[in-house]
C-alpha cells in the first residue's frame, strides 16, 4: 500500500490544472482519503506507472509530492477519527 500526499500551487491556471491531473491520476490507482491524501494499494509494475505519471504532472519548483509505503501490518493498524469513513478497498464494491 502507498499513500500518496499532494500540495500543489494553485495561485495560477496552470496549477489548478495540474492539481486536477494529479487528483485524476490518483483516483486512477487508489481512494481519496483527505482531499490532498490517497490509499493505493497497488502492485510494483502500477506503482511505477503511478509515480511516472504524477512526476510528469507535478511541477517540483512549485509543488510537492510524499509516498509512504505501508506494509499489511501497518495498514491494519491505521486508525480514522472524524467525518469520511474510510472504505475497504479491499471489500465487495456495490454500485
Amino acid at each position: 500500500m502507498v499513500i500518496v500526499c499532494y500540495d500543489v500551487d494553485t495561485t495560477t491556471t496552470a496549477g489548478a490544472r495540474r492539481l486536477r491531473r494529479i487528483a485524476e491520476a490518483c483516483k486512477d490507482y487508489g481512494v481519496r482519503v483527505q482531499y490532498s491524501v490517497f490509499e493505493c494499494d497497488v502492485s510494483e509494475s502500477k506503482w511505477v506507472m503511478l509515480r511516472n505519471r504524477l512526476l510528469m504532472e507535478f511541477d517540483a519548483a512549485h509543488d510537492s509530492l510524499r509516498f509512504y509505503f505501508l506494509n499489511a501490518a501497518d495498514a491494519v493498524r491505521t486508525e480514522h477519527q472524524g467525518v469520511r469513513q474510510p472504505i475497504d478497498i479491499k471489500g465487495p464494491l456495490v454500485i
